[in-house]
């Protein structure tokens, strides 16, 4: 049998599908476009096609933790409506991306990687394949568009938080000495630097985490704001060190004033839990997602 680009071209017109998965159905079919057309149907891939253009600004952000919380992820999946976003079945199915997401080896790395793989309830399809499935049953685009997964290297926890309505949400990692990780005060810990992360966006772990180019550019902007200020050049730059100093403050989360207690930095608060608890205690890494946002 052959499939000739006319028919191939008339499938995708009637379907918004693309080149492979027309050529597909239409080998499956024998060249019958019409069953070609209820067999993407079925597969719930031309309605998702017919509706990938669709702007999809709503969705939600969720975690998913192991039971051991030594790994972890965050995702956000994107709908186009809000009323979408609360029903059931889209919370379900995020829900189920996450768990997909956090179980995911370490070389899948993108929403495209991530999109390929086996869905974790059905292994006969790909996670694409469930998403399409989706977007054909409740009616509107949807999109995978972005996640995180963070695996534990020696002892210590993943934490995450999501801020109510599930447009904020935070992937922290902390590592203790193995005796800490089970108490409550550390747990406490590191569920308040989940919850500073949502809050206050800190953008860097630490100041050696903020590049030069960044710094040097953050300087320049400094430098011409003092300079618009009027004030004299020999003091310029000390304006602009006092300035850099409070843009680490903003921008490190180690550096942030604490949300809870402002008079002590979260560095501060990491270094007594330390002490309090008799170990050693560290932030290794965070992520912030927010719905929409870079």
């Amino acid at each position: 049998m052959t499939i000739t680009a006319q028919t191939v071209k008339e499938l995708r017109e009637k379907t918004g599908c693309g080149f492979m998965d027309c050529k597909a159905a239409l080998a499956e079919n024998n060249g019958d476009l019409e069953a070609s057309v209820d067999f993407l149907r079925k597969k719930g891939i031309a309605s998702a096609a017919k509706k990938a253009h669709r702007e999809t600004g709503e969705g939600l952000i969720v975690a998913h933790l192991a039971e051991d919380r030594r790994s972890g992820s965050l995702v956000e999946v994107n709908c186009e409506t809000d009323f979408v976003a609360r029903t059931d079945d889209f919370q379900s199915l995020v829900a189920d991306l996450a768990r997909q997401a956090a179980g995911t080896a370490d070389t899948v790395t993108t929403a495209e990687e991530l999109l390929a793989q086996p869905f974790i309830n059905d292994v006969g399809q790909t996670v694409q394949d469930a998403l399409n499935a989706a977007v054909g049953k409740i009616g509107e685009n949807m999109r995978l568009r972005r996640f995180v997964r963070f695996a534990g290297e020696g002892e210590g926890v993943i934490e995450a938080y999501i801020h109510p309505g599930s447009k904020i949400g935070v992937l922290i990692d902390v590592s203790c000495d193995a005796a800490l990780k089970e108490k409550d005060e550390f747990r406490t810990m590191v569920r308040d630097l989940a919850m500073q992360v949502a809050a206050a966006a800190p953008s860097f772990l630490r100041e050696e985490d903020v590049p030069a180019d960044v710094i040097a550019r953050e300087k320049e902007v400094l430098l011409g704001q003092a300079r618009e200020s009027g004030k004299p050049e020999n003091v310029l730059e000390k304006i602009v060190e006092g300035r850099i100093k409070k843009y680490f403050e903003d921008a490190c989360l180690l550096n942030q004033k604490f949300v809870k207690d402002t008079d002590r930095t979260v560095q501060d608060i990491v270094q007594d839990a330390a002490a309090a608890l008799g170990g050693e205690v560290a932030v290794r890494r965070f992520q912030r997602y927010q719905l929409g946002r870079d």
